[in-house]
């Protein structure tokens, strides 16, 4: 990767996404009813969630110790700080410190470990820089040993300049429709398993080994040999209560496309599309739900310096810069520059047909 204004920071993300990825991995097929719960909208959470996002924070201030620190994320200690929350703090503990043992680093007291949890309040804006977690994205598919992502953007201005995206159960070749199945997790650390995948603003798009500790290396491009949306084949996420898979599959008989949905969990589907594994990617969540910044910030920058454009429904660019969520026009849809303005035409056609 070429040397850039955000090479700190690009290096510091991909150290601390690494640590948080295998704090998830050992986590993962080990994960105990009482290690991980429901939110008040119903969204799970895990011991995993958490410990990614104190390990990232801790990570990210040691790395950058002379950087304002900020940082916009999923979770809080909130629900830790309670009377019953004892027992899964009191793993959490052991869990962080099992992890900064192994770094060489002084074990963290619980107090400690959630307020390092506590600081992903900021609530970001188009005014500094602001880190951007999401520390399992895709919990469901966490929980259900399919695909998940640790995702970390950077915010300047409200620009997205920097993004990691750590996908431990992502294989190193193209994917294949089994790979987002129940069951992809226990190939996680294998040798051909596990990716990292790091962008920087006007640098281009990364992808390399989420073990180790080099920086990824292999430049990856959207394959614009799909000159023809017919062609192409779209992704979408793996539960049909994220996103709208009806109207997907209607936007997708519009376009031509005859190939089956490939659907995964997360950002995931970000780093699949960067480097070719399908051309299109759809998100139409139902009305009235509120897109999260962390949910899109790492894999937007990732998307866009492999050589796509990724939008609302209505082609108009996302906008990181107006707090903790993205105000947007039906949708989210991403695809290569020979084919997004055809995807645009093909959501609009299909709204029109719903009025």
């Amino acid at each position: 990767m070429r040397t850039t204004g955000h090479e700190p920071e690009l290096q510091a993300a991909c150290k601390a996404v690494r640590l948080a990825a295998g704090l998830c991995q050992r986590v993962q097929q080990v994960l105990k009813d009482d290690e991980k719960t429901n939110k008040l909208d119903a969204s799970p959470v895990t011991i995993a969630d958490y410990g990614a996002q104190a390990l990232v924070a801790w990570s990210l201030q040691q790395s950058l110790p002379q950087q304002k620190f900020s940082m916009v994320a999923e979770e809080d200690a909130t629900d830790l700080r309670k009377e019953d929350a004892a027992d899964m703090v009191s793993s959490l503990s052991k869990l962080v410190n099992a992890v900064l043992t192994e770094q060489g680093a002084d074990a963290l007291r619980e107090g400690q470990i959630l307020d390092l949890i506590d600081t992903g309040s900021s609530e970001g804006g188009s005014q500094d820089r602001h880190w951007v977690l999401d520390p399992i994205d895709g919990t469901r598919g966490f929980v259900g040993m399919r695909q998940y992502a640790i995702c970390l953007g950077l915010l300047d201005a409200g620009k997205v300049v920097a993004g990691v995206l750590g996908c431990p159960n992502l294989p190193k070749a193209a994917i294949t429709d089994a790979d987002g199945l129940a069951g992809s997790a226990l190939r996680s650390g294998k040798a051909d398993v596990g990716c990292l995948f790091a962008a920087s603003r006007g640098n281009g798009a990364f992808v390399g080994s989420i073990a180790g500790d080099e920086m990824p290396s292999t430049r990856i491009n959207v394959q614009e040999q799909y000159s023809k949306p017919e062609e192409a084949r779209f992704m979408e996420s793996f539960e049909s209560r994220h996103s709208d898979f009806n109207f997907s599959g209607r936007v997708a008989q519009l376009l031509g496309v005859t190939k089956p949905p490939l659907r995964l969990d997360s950002q995931v589907k970000y780093g699949a599309l960067a480097r070719g594994d399908a051309a299109i990617f759809m998100r139409f969540p139902k009305k009235g739900y509120r897109e999260k910044i962390w949910d899109h910030c790492a894999g937007a920058v990732i998307v866009e310096e492999a050589g796509a454009i990724i939008s609302d429904a209505a082609g108009t660019p996302l906008d990181f810069g107006k707090g903790r969520f993205l105000d947007l026009q039906d949708g989210i849809i991403a695809a290569p520059a020979s084919i997004h303005p055809a995807l645009v035409k093909a959501v609009q056609e299909a709204l029109a047909q719903q009025e």
